[in-house]
């Protein structure tokens, strides 16, 4: 069977890119099979995609290493991936609609990812967790506690080897030291359409300002609160008829949907840093 990998690179826009990737590939014996690239013209930037098959020997270290040349050539950030789905560890609190969708689409092979582990500072979606076969972590979080707390959960994602954390309705702002250890792996989910309605009860705040769309982003997580990289954004259209009751369940599908997402296209390498932006290739 053909071996899959994936090669993911920015750089500075110039001539000759494609036809580089496109020759070293070729040497390798390896077929092209998705291809997709963005020119971030005002920045002068370069992003790339590119899924290929190869029947050699051949793993991601020895590609890793044979690109170097070209990749120094044009001064490239690039990685290999092979197709092993990444390992999950999902963090939740007492709301269950996100981890629910999660299992769902794990469980039927459109993730992306490996479901590994779900932690939480209360019990209560624990039957959740074990009906879907995921160890259930209990780690309690209290002022006084969160220091222990956070090191074991940055041990949970040790011990669980997990390439991504998931924050889907983790009720905890993490400190500023998690958000370092987790940079560029740990995906978040917030109960609007950021920017706005921040805080408690954003649904209620929808309500009282009349929105007329309710929408979740999912992000990556860093210090700055809710101010992460955007990978996803989904929007239902609603009207003056919707009470708060009904605006949160419409906003819980609306999370549902740009988490997944989200944690998808991180999955399968679809998301490239562009400084405080994200480049998707979804």
């Amino acid at each position: 069977m053909p071996n899959t990998f994936t090669l993911t690179l920015r750089c500075i826009d110039r001539p000759g890119i494609i036809r580089a990737v496109s020759a070293f590939l070729f040497q390798h014996n390896c077929d092209i099979t998705e291809h997709k690239q963005f020119d971030d013209n005002p920045n002068s930037a370069f992003f790339l995609r590119t899924s290929f098959v190869s029947t050699d020997d051949i793993d991601v270290q020895t590609l890793t290493e044979s690109f170097a040349e070209t990749a120094t050539s044009f001064g490239m950030e690039y990685e290999f991936h092979n197709s092993d789905a990444p390992r999950v560890l999902v963090m939740v609190s007492r709301m269950g609609h996100c981890l629910n969708d999660l299992i769902f689409r794990w469980r039927s092979g459109a993730l992306g990812g490996e479901l590994v582990a779900a932690v939480s500072n209360h019990p209560d979606l624990r039957p959740m967790a074990e009906a879907a076969g995921l160890p259930f972590i209990h780690v309690p979080v209290t002022r006084d506690t969160k220091t222990e707390a956070e090191a074991e959960l940055l041990r949970l994602v040790d011990e669980y080897r997990a390439d991504l954390v998931v924050l889907a309705r983790y009720m905890q702002v993490l400190s500023d030291d998690v958000c370092k250890a987790l940079y560029g792996r740990a995906i978040n989910i917030h109960h609007s359409f950021l920017p706005g309605f921040k805080g408690g009860k954003p649904y209620h705040q929808a309500y009282n300002r009349g929105v007329k769309l309710v929408g979740a982003t999912a992000h990556y997580v860093t210090s700055d609160l809710d101010e992460g990289p955007i990978i996803e954004q989904e929007v239902i259209r609603i009207d003056h008829s919707y009470a708060p009751v009904r605006l949160a369940t419409v906003g819980q599908d609306a999370e549902a949907l740009a988490l997944s997402r989200a944690v998808r296209w991180h999955c399968e390498h679809r998301v490239l840093f562009d400084g405080q932006r994200t480049v998707v290739f979804n």
